[in-house]
């Protein structure tokens, strides 16, 4: 395979409603293909995780598919697409080709129990092929926000757990483990919908006198582990630049809520100087 075709391979991916992700290519007849998918490791890390996945025969159409089955777990983060065209030989970086992706637009309408693994195919910066996974015991999904000049309001669902006695929702100031703001669900009548109200004032005078962020959590009962609250459950691998909330200012205090590289929800709190 000449270098310049290499540049120019591509995978289709298709996503189904379970989860299960079909890769499509076009291949010589005669290799031994297999799919490639190796865990981004943070930088200066080295390469630990990678997932081999074997090619079908040519199909009718002439592509050679590889299947992602849902049952096969990725552990959270960055996952970087390859073919290995044979055994031993160099792996080669996959570009996006067509990506199916309907059936996670409306991934937040389904239920998930735990864990509540999601992966989505993106295409990264540089124009390559990646998938995005989070695999976590639990999830609560954010849906509508109203932003108002005194508060905000967040409507989220809770995925593989449910609301229980002594229930709350947490922000936590980053970097201060100690600093914590507990507000009060008002929950739905199954116990997974809830919603809660972030008082502006309150949380600006939280902050002291400095900038801060607050990372966003529910503790599903008294005791219970913290849970993330996020936004996963649909076809948007990152949502930070795409998802922007008006800002709303409190005297010196301008707050913003925003979703995180990791597609997590948190708040800003800048103050101007003086």
């Amino acid at each position: 395979m000449s270098t310049a075709h290499a540049l120019e391979l591509r995978a289709d991916c298709t996503v189904d409603a379970h989860g299960r992700i079909t890769f499509g290519l076009r291949l010589d007849s005669d290799l031994r293909p297999q799919l490639l998918l190796r865990l981004r490791p943070k930088k200066g890390q080295p390469e630990k995780v990678v997932h081999l996945i074997d090619l079908e025969e040519p199909a009718e159409d002439g592509r050679r598919r590889a299947v992602l089955d849902p049952e096969l777990a990725l552990a959270e983060g960055r996952w970087d697409a390859y073919l290995l065209p044979e055994p031993g030989e160099e792996r080669l970086r996959l570009r996006p080709g067509l990506r199916d992706q309907r059936t996670l637009v409306d991934g937040h309408t389904r239920d998930r129990s735990s864990p509540v693994a999601v992966r989505i195919p993106y295409a990264t910066k540089d124009g390559y092929l990646a998938v995005r996974a989070w695999l976590r015991p639990a999830h609560s999904e954010a849906g509508a926000i109203d932003v108002t000049d005194r508060s905000t309001t967040v409507a989220a669902r809770l995925h593989g757990a449910s609301l229980g006695e002594g229930a709350a929702v947490l922000l936590r100031r980053r970097g201060e483990a100690g600093v914590v703001q507990t507000l009060e669900p008002r929950a739905g009548g199954d116990g997974r919908d809830f919603s809660f109200t972030v008082d502006h004032q309150e949380l600006a005078a939280a902050g002291g006198t400095g900038n801060g962020i607050w990372d966003v959590f529910l503790q599903p009962a008294a005791g219970a582990p913290r849970i993330r609250v996020g936004r996963l459950l649909d076809d948007l691998a990152d949502r930070k630049e795409i998802f922007v909330y008006p800002a709303a200012t409190v005297g010196d205090v301008t707050l913003r809520l925003y979703y995180t590289v990791d597609n997590d929800l948190s708040v800003t709190v800048t103050r101007t100087p003086s």
